[in-house]
C-alpha cells in the first residue's frame, strides 16, 4: 500500500499547467524597450455635435508629452472613444515639440504670458523647492525636467488655454548666454582672477 501511494503522488510542478508556464516564460521574454516620451493625460472632455437625428458624442483629449530632458509638447484631439482621442492627441503633441533652457534645475528667468483668457506667471527657485504650481501647470512642467520653479495661473481655468499658455512660456524663455548683457563665465573669472592679481 505505501508504494502505490509513493508511485500515485504527483510530482513537483506536475499539477501546473504547462499553458501557464509558457505564458509566463512569453512575458519575462518579452524585450521592455524603455520610453523615449513621457505621456501625460491631462483632462478627457466628452462633447456632442447636434445633428438632424440628434446628438453625436465624442471625446476630446488634451496630452502633454516630454523626455524630462528638456523637451515637452502639448496636443488637443477628439475621437470616437477615449483611446483613439489620447492616441491622437499623443501624436499631435510629439509633432509639436519644444525645447526648453534649463539652467540648474530651474529656468532661467521669469516669464509672464496670456494665451486668450489664460495668464501664466512663471519664476525660477532656488534649489530644493520643487514645482510650487497649480493642476495643468504642474503637469506640463512635470514632464520637462525642471525640478525647481514657482508659477501662478492667472485668469481663465480653462485647461486648454492654460496648457497652451504654460508651453508659450517655456518658449519664449532665453538662455543665460544669450542674454544682451551676459559675459561669458571663462572672461568674468579671468576678470576676477586679473582684478586680484592687480592687487
Amino acid at each position: 500500500m505505501a508504494e502505490q501511494a509513493a508511485q500515485t503522488t504527483p510530482r513537483d510542478g506536475a499539477n501546473r499547467s504547462p499553458r501557464g508556464g509558457r505564458r509566463d516564460d512569453r512575458r519575462a521574454q518579452a524585450p521592455q524597450e524603455p520610453k523615449e516620451f513621457e505621456e501625460v493625460v491631462i483632462n478627457i472632455d466628452r462633447v456632442a455635435r447636434v445633428v438632424k437625428g440628434g446628438r453625436r458624442f465624442r471625446f476630446k483629449a488634451l496630452v502633454v508629452v516630454g523626455n524630462g530632458k528638456g523637451k515637452v509638447g502639448v496636443g488637443v484631439s477628439k475621437g470616437q472613444d477615449v483611446q483613439t482621442a489620447v492616441a491622437k492627441a499623443t501624436d499631435v503633441a510629439k509633432k509639436h515639440l519644444i525645447t526648453v533652457p534649463i539652467e540648474r534645475e530651474t529656468i532661467p528667468h521669469d516669464v509672464e504670458v496670456k494665451v486668450s483668457g489664460a495668464q501664466v506667471l512663471i519664476k525660477p527657485a532656488a534649489p530644493g523647492t520643487g514645482i510650487i504650481a497649480g493642476g495643468v501647470v504642474r503637469q506640463v512642467i512635470g514632464v520637462t525636467g525642471i525640478r525647481n520653479m514657482l508659477s501662478k495661473s492667472l485668469g481663465s481655468t480653462n485647461k486648454v488655454n492654460i496648457a497652451y499658455a504654460t508651453i508659450e512660456a517655456l518658449q519664449s524663455l532665453v538662455p543665460r548666454d544669450q542674454w544682451l548683457n551676459a559675459k561669458p563665465a571663462k572672461k568674468a573669472t579671468e576678470k576676477k582672477v586679473a582684478k586680484a592679481e592687480a592687487k
